[in-house]
This record gives C-alpha cells, structure tokens and sequence, in this order.
C-alpha cells in the first residue's frame, strides 16, 4: 500500500490498480472528479472508469503495460478520456508509474482533467480560423480596442523607434505634457527632456537595444509650455513577429504632487528640528541676560553718577538680547502666547498707521478686505509682528520703491486643496496674504527662508531672524504659511490661521496689575538650579522686605518646606531644573499644601508649561526679568 499522505499531496486525482486491474487505493481528487466515493471505486475495475466505447480494448492495453511496464509521463500525445458516475465523458492526461511492492507489482495512475485545455485549445483553432477568414478587419478592430485601452491611461504611454523618434502618443501623454500627437509624432525623445537630462535618453536605448528593461527610475521631463515635472519612468523592448527588437514603449506617470507632500514633509521635520535646537539656544541664552539684568539692577543704585551711563549700556544690551531669544523662542513655538479673539480686519486697519512711515513715501500700501469678518485667535501683539517683519522684508525687496498689498480673506480647506497640502486639517481659515513687487526669490533662496539666521542680506544688515518668526508664530497659532515667488516678478506670503468666528463673545481680558508696594513678613521659597540666578534674585526680594528660602533643585525645596515651621506664602521655581521640573514641585506642593501660590520663570517653557497650562492663578516670568517686572508679578499673584 502507498502512502495514503503521498497520495493526498497529489494535485490530480490519483489511483493505485493491482496486477489484475482492480483498484486498491484512491485520493479525495479522485473522487471530486470522477464523483465516486472512495468506498465505491476501491476493489472494482479500473475500467469502471474508462469510456464504455473504449472498454473492451482496454485491458489490452493494462496486459501490454505489465508486459513492459516504464513511466509514461503525461503530455505523451494520446487521445484519452475518462468517464464519470453520471456516464459524461472528459479529456484527460494520464501518467502511469509501475511500482514493486511485497504482493507484486502495482502501476500508479495520476489523472488530470484538461477540458479547460482543450476548450481553450478548440476556441484558439476557432479564433484562429476566424482570424484567417476576416485577418483585416479583425486586425483593424484588435488595434482599435487596444488603442481605446491605451489612450485610457492616465499614465503617459509612449511609443518610439532605436533611434528615439516618437512613433505613438497616447491621450495621457497629452495631457501631462500638453503635446498633441499630431505635434509630437516624428520628433525626437529628447524633446521631453531638459538640458541637464539630455544624455539619459541614450543610456536608456542602449540598454534596450540589448533587450534590457527600464524600469521603475525618477527622472524630470518638461511640458509644452517649460513646466518641468517629476516622473517616474518605465521603458520595455517591442519585438516583431521575428522576435527583433524594433522600438520602446515607455510608461511615465506624474509624480510631482507626491514629490511636492514628500519635500513638505521632509522642511516640516527639518524646521522642527531647528526649531527645537533654537529653543534650546534661547534657553541658555535666556538665564546668562538674566544674570546680567540682575547685577545690572543690583549696581545701578550702588554706583556713582558718573557710571550711570555704563549701567544704561548693558541695561540696553541685555534688551536687545532678550529681544533675539524672543524672536527665537518665537520660531521655536516654546514663547507663551496672550490669545484672543479678535478681528484681523481690525487689527490691520490699526497696523496701517505704523506702515506707513516703516515703508516710506515709495511704496504704496494697499489693503483689501475680501470678507467683512476675519476673526482669529491669536496674540495680537504676535500678529503685529509677523505684520511687520513681511512689510520689512518687502521693503528691503523693493530698493526703488514699489506696492505692498496686504489682503485677508475666508477659505475654506477641503479634501481636493488637502491633497497639495496634506498637513492641513480640513475647515475654515482666514488667509492674510502680504505681497510686493519686489525683485523675488529663486527657489535655492525660497526653500531656506524660514531657517533661522539665513539671510541674503549684507553682514550687519540683518540677523536672519524675520522670517524664521514669522513661520514659528504661525505654527504656533495653529496655522499654515506659504510663499509664491520668482525672481523679478515679486512675492506672495499666504499665512492660513484657524477661524474663530464659532468662538465670537470668548473674549480674553488682561488684568490691571497694581504698582508694588514693600512687602514685609512675606515668605518666598525660591527653587532655581543656576546658583548665580539664584543668589541674584534673593538679593533683589530681599531688598524689598521680602524673606527668602532658598533651594538649588526640586528636591531640595521639597526638603526646605517640609523642614520649614513658618509659613511659606509662595513658591517661584524655575520650570526646567535637574532631577525635578518645575511643574513637577509644584503638583507635589499642592497636594498637601493647596493653598500656595506659585509663580514660574524661565527662559525656555518648553512643553512643560504648555501641558500643565498657565490657569489656576499659576504665574510665568520670563527670564531675563527686571526688578520691577519680578516685584510686580509677585504682587499681583499675593494679591
């Protein structure tokens, strides 16, 4: 007996006949094809199987074979048939394999069903004939449908000679280059390609000369009207009916839009990165001018008259310094924000009067209002700013003078507008459009214009910051930036913020904060990791009556107050510390003491503020601080 495993794994149905031709061993597709069970075909003839017209001669045939038996592999050109239960007939192939076993010799019968092949074998010679009967029209109809299919494509699919000459152009290579067949047809390959791509077509001729593929490569080619696109490419070899190679057929599909979201995606990551990197600088940057403004306000009332100007120096420095990280923390998105509801419309109207005498008497201001409510929620004052840098940076565009056109609108994004810009979420924004006739930009200059400390102005004429705060502002209001320009035709920067107008009436007041008075039996613990930041603004508390607790870390002032048996009226601690953040202290403070007030510094919020949220009554210094800026915001958080 045959192993009934071996026997399964057989794709066709197989059968083992004995010397004597009855049958001892079947498979599962045995019975699916013949429609005998199992039970029903082992121990009777073989010949239950075979054709009745066919039956008589047929252990002849069985009597030959075991005379001689060898392998008789299918496909050996014998007409055979099987029969079924039902008494239907179908084509078969049949390989016979003589095996020796203890009870002698039995032959192993595998049958495969070829009514497929040969319907399809029939409906060939059928089709063939036909062909030979109506090969003209037939030929005509067979090159008509293909054509139909071709000039389906949206792909470009082009047809061409060795020698590069177009001989095909289908309707998708009409509408992503914008020829006509009649227009192309005759002219070289090379036609489609720029200058600096030129020598590719005959690398790719080569390679198909010798029956090589082309497949899958990126490559530019250029339109009708110079536009030049990205495109993938494929090119394959035609053959004649010799089996020559006579020509190529290329299929080139668009990819520009796809190259478009992959280099957005790739600036969005690498200005995220320099964002973060800026915001760590301005960090740093932040708590060395704190120091400075600290020691600066400790001396002035230490030194004579005749030094005060010195002191005004550094004061002004430290300024101008803490200015730059602003503008840093700014393109970072790490700056605390004052949002509010507030018509930009409005806004620009008033900012009119301070562009005026910024831009000069040569440049024409133009505003245009394309929608009668524009209402976003942002930081007004960032808004003047991102205002006032686009208005500064035209103006530096147009040295002989010229127009700048400030226009807002409504837009609203859709699926069809997302598909250029998928980092935008679907719905309704404002768009401030600011634009000059200016001398514009190449694209080398446009693409790095958000980067911090890029300039294309003279050294000392700019520090390369404006633009780079003008993207951080934007994406810190949740908005989008976009920027048209060519060179000598001007430039466009489109800003897309969120609309508000669902949250008209949500309006966010500031509050007055009161001149502060001497504060005497005040305790304060103060938490700060930078020992000179520290001992500085010790000083300056307790020179205005204040008593002080010092801590260097978050552990420390979790020791100091816990250790403490007076009463502790607030705690300012720096955000970013060792060991414990700044927030951290604080959510550790409120659970046993949630009565105290917190006030934060810091230079660089990060996500840390952010996350927990300025609510609450909690308080943020920015470092560097002046004395007076530190006395009034612990004022105003005592109360």
């Amino acid at each position: 007996m045959l192993s009934s495993a071996i026997l399964e794994a057989v794709p066709d149905a197989a059968i083992a006949v004995n010397q004597q031709g009855v049958i001892i061993q079947a498979n599962s597709q045995t019975e699916a094809l013949f429609h005998y069970t199992r039970d029903e075909l082992i121990g009777q003839k073989i010949e239950i199987l075979v054709p009745e017209r066919q039956r008589g001669q047929h252990h002849h045939h069985r009597e030959h074979f075991h005379e001689r038996p060898k392998i008789r592999r299918m496909g050996s050109g014998l007409d055979l048939y099987g029969r079924r239960r039902d008494g239907t007939e179908f084509p078969v192939e049949i390989s016979l394999s003589p095996i020796t076993t203890d009870h002698g010799m039995m032959v192993l019968s595998v049958i495969r069903d070829i009514s497929d092949r040969k319907r399809i074998e029939e409906e060939l010679r059928r089709a063939n004939e036909e062909l030979e009967r109506r090969r003209t029209r037939e030929l005509r109809d067979y090159q008509n449908r293909l054509s139909l299919i071709v000039d389906s494509s949206q792909d470009a699919i082009i047809g061409k000679n060795l020698d590069g000459i177009i001989t095909h152009w289908n309707k998708g290579a009409e509408e992503i280059y914008g020829y006509s067949a009649e227009e192309i047809i005759g002219l070289p390959i090379t036609t489609l390609a720029p200058p600096e791509r030129a020598d590719e077509i005959p690398e790719i001729l080569k390679k198909i000369r010798s029956g090589r593929r082309v497949e899958y490569f990126e490559s530019v080619r250029i339109t009708k009207d110079g536009r030049k696109l990205n495109m993938s490419i494929s090119v394959s070899p035609i053959y004649d009916a010799e089996g020559n190679i006579v020509g190529a057929s290329t299929i080139a599909r668009n990819i520009t839009a796809q190259k478009k979201t992959e280099d957005q995606l790739r600036q969005s990551q690498k200005m995220e990165a320099v964002g973060r990197l800026a915001g760590g600088v301005a960090h740093d940057f932040n708590n060395l001018l704190g120091i400075v403004s600290a020691c600066t306000e400790l001396l002035r009332n230490r030194v004579g008259p005749e030094n005060h100007e010195y002191i005004e120096n550094i004061i002004e420095a430290s300024k101008r310094g803490a200015s730059l990280t602003r503008q840093l923390l700014a393109f970072s998105r790490k700056h605390p924000t004052q949002t509010l509801i507030l018509d930009l419309n409005d806004r620009l109207k008033d900012m009119s009067k301070l562009l005026h005498p910024l831009m000069g008497e040569d440049v024409e201001i133009v505003l245009i209002a394309r929608s009668s409510t524009t209402i976003v929620e942002a930081d007004p004052n960032q808004i003047d700013q991102i205002v006032v840098n686009l208005a500064v940076n035209a103006r530096d565009a147009m040295p002989r003078g010229g127009k700048l056109v400030i226009e807002t609108a409504i837009a609203v994004v859709d699926e069809s507008f997302r598909r250029d810009h998928p980092t935008m979420a679907l719905g309704r924004y404002v768009v401030l459009a600011v634009s000059d006739n200016g001398i514009g930009m190449d694209e080398a200059t446009r693409v790095r214009i958000f980067e911090p400390f890029f300039t294309t102005k003279e050294i000392g004429k700019g520090t390369g910051l404006g633009l780079a705060t003008v993207y951080g502002i934007v994406k810190q209001s949740g908005g989008h930036i976009m920027v048209y320009s060519e060179l000598g035709h001007g430039t466009t920067f489109k800003i897309y913020l969120p609309s508000a107008d669902h949250k008209l009436g949500v309006v966010t007041e500031t509050q007055a904060e009161a001149m502060p008075g001497r504060r005497e039996g005040v305790t304060i613990l103060l938490a700060e990791d930078d020992p000179t930041m520290r001992h500085l603004t010790r000083k300056m508390l307790e020179e205005h009556g204040y008593t002080v607790l010092e801590a260097e870390n978050g552990i420390a002032a979790l020791e100091v107050i816990n250790g403490s048996h007076g009463k502790i009226d607030l705690v300012l601690t720096d955000v970013v510390m060792r060991g414990m953040t700044g927030p951290d202290l604080v959510l550790r403070l409120l659970d046993s003491h949630p009565d105290l007030k917190v006030v934060y510094m810091s230079g660089y919020t990060g996500e840390l503020i952010t996350n927990q949220g300025l609510s609450g009554g909690v308080r943020l210094l920015e470092k560097p601080f002046r004395r007076v800026d530190l006395l009034k915001t612990l004022d105003a958080t005592l109360g």
